[in-house]
């Protein structure tokens, strides 16, 4: 059977053998290193991907950035895009940005404190300029998106409202039922994430979103599904 190349059962099959070839890989590196499901979560939503992280998948990934291996791996991975920032992979920078406004929003606060040193990067994305071909000014997205996390690395009362804001959103979520999920202390449940105390202890009991074993399922998920549509 032949199948001629540009037609749609040649790019489905082509397609397909991508992802395959991507869950291999994604498998090897989960059972022969240390990478976990979340640093390659955080790294499939801060490619180059023409959308941007959604809110379901950020919240899985501010959750987890509570644990201390966790933050470590999550914040590695942004100074890395961000320090590595070209013109011709803007969307990798902007998913970025996309992902680090909710972390500061939502995740520790010593989250506002690491990213300072990134000022003169994110600066340079201000005078990025591209409209699409369906006309949709990126430029100025970037732009917007840059200068309010500009501004929220500048800590102050402006964190400190919107931290404030995002919490009560959060809890007006939580009490329409299922969106949110949090993490309640019992003896039977088994807490798959290890605390880290140092920042742990700043939040109250409703503030603190550490994930639990459905958290952990949601996220080998969302990663599967966003490999499939890459």
């Amino acid at each position: 059977m032949c199948f001629v190349m540009g037609t749609p059962i040649f790019d489905g099959l082509k397609q397909q053998a991508s992802f395959y070839l991507k869950e291999k890989i994604r498998f090897a590196r989960l059972v022969l290193t240390d990478v976990t499901p979340v640093q390659l979560l955080v790294e499939e939503v801060t490619s180059g991907n023409p959308w941007s992280p959604d809110a379901k998948t950020m919240g899985l990934i501010s959750r987890s950035a509570f644990d201390c291996d966790e933050y470590i791996r999550i914040i590695h991975i942004l100074h890395r895009r961000l320090s590595s920032f070209e013109w011709e992979n803007w969307r990798e920078a902007y998913n970025s940005l996309v992902l680090l406004e909710h972390l500061l929003t939502r995740g520790p606060e010593s989250i506002a404190i690491e990213f300072q040193g990134e000022n003169s990067i994110i600066e340079e994305m201000l005078a990025l300029q591209y409209i699409d071909e369906k006309g949709f000014n990126w430029g100025l997205a970037v732009k917007n998106k840059a200068e309010r996390v500009l501004k929220l690395l500048k800590g102050g009362t402006f964190l400190k409202e919107e931290r404030e804001r995002a919490r009560r959103l959060a809890q007006g979520i939580k009490g329409f039922g299922s969106l949110n999920r949090y993490l309640t202390s019992t003896d039977n449940e088994p807490n798959i994430f290890r605390r880290c105390n140092s920042q742990y202890e700043k939040y109250t009991e409703e503030e603190r979103e550490y994930p639990n074993q459905r958290d952990e399922e949601e996220i080998k998920l969302v990663s599967s599904n966003l490999l499939a549509e890459r």
